[in-house]
């Protein structure tokens, strides 16, 4: 039996993270979600949110970012970072498991 493990947050996505939170006047919790649909088969779904009972939370920097259990598998091992590039910052998941990508760097297959 394979061992699969959580993904990974990095300390830069904690910290921009907790930049945004910042702001707010309840922090939320980074959202981390596989969806059906988008140019490859699934896409990810980020967005600000509360935790749920059944989420796996990660925590660091004093922020967390969660992951609902039917995407988790979807994520195993991989890291959640945030990158500023020329076209834009943003969240950006690095997956072992996708087979493929797309340009977007949203979408991909397994």
């Amino acid at each position: 039996m394979q061992l699969t493990l959580p993904p990974k947050v990095t300390p830069r996505a904690f910290e921009r993270l907790a930049e945004i939170n910042e702001s707010e006047s309840a922090p939320k919790a980074l959202r981390i979600a596989v969806e059906g649909g988008g140019c490859s088969g699934f896409q990810y779904e980020i967005e600000l949110d509360s935790t749920r009972e059944d989420d796996l939370v990660l925590e660091g920097n004093g922020q967390k970012v969660v992951i609902d259990p039917v995407s988790l598998p979807f994520l195993a091992d991989a890291t959640i970072d945030f990158t500023t590039e020329l076209i834009g910052a943003r969240f950006v998941i690095n997956n072992p498991n996708a087979t493929s990508s797309c340009g977007c760097g949203t979408s991909f297959s397994m």
